[in-house]
């Protein structure tokens, strides 16, 4: 069965609290919408995890440092509903934008040091609209946890500081990235992507592994980088804005695969932006 769309904050309070009442546990799944199979993976460990499961879709115009990529984005709310339904989500939370932005509003979340690297530079308030947004959600929702994938790790780190630092009672559960069989991470992006660009992209994994293969026998990272720089630009990709070996827990850059961490990658296929990252385990 289909879950309720709620768009009220006061349609949503009073299922939350309804549910607080009889002692149940609020898991909240966050999403602009389009979802695909890793979408559904997390609404999976929610439903595994609390009593009661709330799917918010709301595409925020607040972390989007390119109007283009607002416009373009994909709205799919009908078809997501249906995808949904076999999960057994107890709500879907669609808020009205003044719901979540009213008249007036002018606070900003901002998360220091985190955002500093990586997406930060490259996308110019994104995060303080993550965060923003993100902050909303948690306290509109009054979940207990919230689930996150590891795709976008980084968004993932913000995230968890940003609940931390404000005191907001909710655990944040990163769940491990959802792949095509080629290795390409799901993303609402690989809808942008033309049959080339898709042939393209799908060829981003297999260099990332095997950096990490060379990093799991001691190598260093830098010629590493290099090798898979070239090898991504063989492969068709137009541009490779970084390849970053950093800290798990920290996004400190690493020179090795010294402690548990994280190869990132970000770089262009067929005009469309692809982020990936994979785990690497010390030496």
């Amino acid at each position: 069965m289909t879950a309720p769309i709620l768009r009220s904050l006061a349609e949503l309070r009073t299922k939350t609290n309804e549910w607080h009442r009889n002692g149940e546990t609020i898991g909240v799944v966050p999403t602009m919408g389009a979802l695909h199979e890793g979408h559904l993976s997390l609404a999976q460990a929610a439903k595994e995890g609390c009593d009661r499961v709330i799917v918010t879709i709301f595409v925020n115009p607040k972390q989007f440092n390119n109007p283009e990529d607002l416009a373009n984005y994909p709205r799919t709310e009908h078809e997501d509903a249906k995808k949904l339904a076999p999960y057994g989500v107890d709500a879907i939370y669609v808020p009205d934008p003044h719901e979540v932005y009213p008249d007036g509003f002018s606070t900003t979340v901002s998360v220091a040091g985190l955002t500093d690297m990586m997406e930060g530079p490259f996308r110019p308030g994104h995060f303080e609209g993550v965060a923003t947004v993100v902050a909303k959600l948690f306290l509109q929702t009054q979940a207990d946890r919230a689930y996150f994938g590891e795709k976008d790790y980084q968004q993932l780190l913000v995230v968890r500081r940003m609940a931390r630092d404000l005191n907001i009672p909710i655990e944040v559960i990163g769940c491990s990235t959802v792949r095509e069989p080629s290795g390409l991470a799901m993303s609402s992006r690989n809808l942008l992507l033309s049959p080339e660009g898709l042939r393209v992209a799908e060829r981003m994994n297999n260099v990332m592994r095997h950096v990490a293969d060379g990093l799991a026998t001691g190598k260093d990272f830098a010629p590493l980088a290099q090798e898979a720089k070239e090898n991504l630009l063989q492969a068709g990709f137009s541009e490779i804005e970084y390849i970053d070996l950093r800290c798990a827990e920290t996004l400190e850059n690493l020179s090795k695969a010294s402690k548990p961490a994280r190869l990132f990658v970000t770089a262009w296929a067929g005009g469309v932006r692809l982020i990936d990252n994979i785990p690497v385990n010390p030496v």
